[in-house]
């Protein structure tokens, strides 16, 4: 078991926004090729991957996501044999159109050089993506 986390700042200030809407998760999760809301908190994601032990493929699996509007965070979690919990929180930057983003990580996964390099990695896609979607 491991728990994990990791900071960057982003601009513009609209992250927050940006992330709430679960539809961008593709754009800036990596391996994450695609998003499907349905009752209420809980998503199906699918997600290509390429294992070490396994051929590379395409699997699907639920997950949920609660959006906290008063925090501008958003927990997210999957169940299931590498059962996984965690925070994005969104905070001021420290100029006036940026803002701070901290990813929160807990998994029984116990890789963790792997988890660290995947939370920098998720890092560096949402920072891609939102200033990219801002121009």
């Amino acid at each position: 078991m491991g728990d994990y986390n990791d900071t960057i700042t982003v601009a513009p200030d609209r992250l927050f926004s940006y992330l709430a809407d679960v539809q961008n998760l593709p754009a800036y999760m990596p391996r994450l090729t695609s998003v499907r809301p349905h009752d209420g908190d809980r998503v199906t994601v699918t997600a290509h991957i390429d294992p070490a032990d396994a051929p590379e493929q395409d699997v699907t699996s639920e997950a949920w996501i609660h959006v906290i509007e008063d925090g501008k965070s958003l927990e997210r979690g999957a169940p299931g044999p590498h059962e996984y919990h965690g925070r994005l929180h969104v905070a001021p930057g420290e100029g006036p159109a940026t803002s701070r983003l901290t990813v929160q990580l807990h998994t029984d996964s116990t890789e963790g050089a792997q988890v660290d390099h995947g939370l920098e990695e998720a890092l560096r896609g949402i920072k891609s993506a939102v200033e990219a979607a801002a121009h």
